[in-house]
């Protein structure tokens, strides 16, 4: 039989992986985390990837977003709000909850539902509860969908700073003098939780650092210098967490360092520091992120004490479980002993963070940044791993 007239079907290109960019979310930092998406939309390769951007309102609702990262910056001090950058007031995007399907789908009202297409990766850029805490993770695992960053565990960890210095000290490493408030103390003898707290300053002095346990970018925190302010700084972090953490203040360095996961294992940036804010009290949100201090990268640190610094990163990379990306944040107290603060499971991520910084001082620019997320996702399966 002859083929001669038969059409010819030009072969296919093979589908660019789809990345859907999360952000927004309940938590208070819901327009760091919008600002966070601009620069990762910005910087993800076009010719590589298609994306497709979606916010999820403070309220919870996820909603599609225009993809114009120009509109996710701080404005006149103010960060950008998922509600103002949604196509639709009323259209809600809902994910696949079959692993076998990654249809993402689009309703709104009286409409029919539109189907949007497979999403491949997931790029949470969500911070603190309801998105980096492991909320997000698990839904996704039971979705199937790979995802950047940590699991279900290691995200929960990282979120709960309890947890995480009890991690922490079971591997071993450093941390600092700290109580906890939970809150059904609080609310069965505010006299015996309180005394906790002043224990604590009459064994390590004041000031004391008050903080929502599980919430980050510095916010909700306070540095009470005596007892007059205690109430207050308390009652701040409750509004943002019914349960806080309350820490000695450690005199020495802030040092911070970046950990990504590569190929054959994570590996350690080059270190920043941050020297104390002039305009500041401590290194809180505005210092970061509005007035945005610059931190000093490389960290003018001794050869041992770079290598030391990297090296305990990685570990509480591992002892948490992590995957993908961590900040660790240490003091390099006056006695020259390295002690982990936290690590972050989705750091700042905006062209000015530390994080992204760290890693172009150590040869990593940006976008390279960005892709090496992404690929190391697609690498992983969901599930046990």
């Amino acid at each position: 039989m002859s083929t001669e007239n038969l059409s010819q079907s030009p072969e296919q290109p093979p589908r660019k992986p789809r990345v859907a960019v999360v952000f927004g979310g309940r938590s208070s930092e819901h327009g760091i985390s919008a600002v966070t998406a601009g620069a990762v939309l910005k910087a993800i390769d076009r010719t590589r990837y298609d994306v497709l951007p979606i916010g999820i309102t403070r309220e919870g609702r996820w909603v599609l977003t225009a993809d114009e990262p120009e509109r996710m910056a701080i404005t006149d001090r103010r960060t950008p709000d998922v509600a103002e950058l949604s196509e639709s007031s009323d259209g809600a995007v809902v994910l696949p909850v079959d692993p076998a399907s990654r249809e993402v789908v689009y309703s709104e009202p009286g409409s029919v539902p539109k189907a949007l297409g497979e999403i491949d990766v997931v790029f949470p850029v969500l911070h603190g509860p309801y998105g980096e805490d492991g909320t997000l993770q698990g839904m996704l695992e039971l979705s199937g969908v790979p995802y950047v960053g940590s699991g279900v565990l290691a995200s929960a960890v990282g979120q709960d700073k309890e947890y995480m210095k009890r991690v922490f000290t079971s591997f071993g490493l450093k941390v600092g003098p700290y109580v906890v408030i939970r809150p059904r103390e609080w609310e069965r003898d505010e006299s015996a939780a309180r005394k906790k707290i002043i224990d604590l300053a009459g064994d390590h002095g004041w000031p004391l650092f008050v903080k929502p346990a599980r919430a980050g970018s510095s916010i909700g925190i306070t540095k009470v210098d005596d007892l007059s302010g205690l109430d207050e700084a308390i009652a701040e972090a409750q509004r943002h967490d019914p349960k806080i953490l309350v820490e000695a203040a450690l005199r020495g360095r802030e040092i911070e360092c970046g950990v990504l996961e590569f190929e054959d294992g994570p590996r350690a940036s080059v270190p920043a520091e941050i020297p104390p804010p002039q305009e500041h009290a401590y290194y809180d949100f505005d210092a970061k992120y509005i007035d945005s201090t610059p931190g000093i990268v490389p960290a003018p640190l001794t050869p041992e004490e770079t290598a030391e610094v990297r090296r305990l990163a990685v570990d509480a990379f591992e002892a948490a479980s992590c995957e993908g990306l961590v900040r660790a944040d240490f003091f390099l107290t006056e006695d020259g002993e390295f002690v982990i603060n936290e690590i972050n499971t989705m750091p700042g991520f905006t062209p000015i963070s530390m994080y992204p910084q760290m890693w172009q001082a150590s040869g990593i620019a940006y976008p390279e940044l960005v892709d090496r997320l992404i690929q190391a996702a697609l690498r992983r399966s969901t599930g046990l791993r």
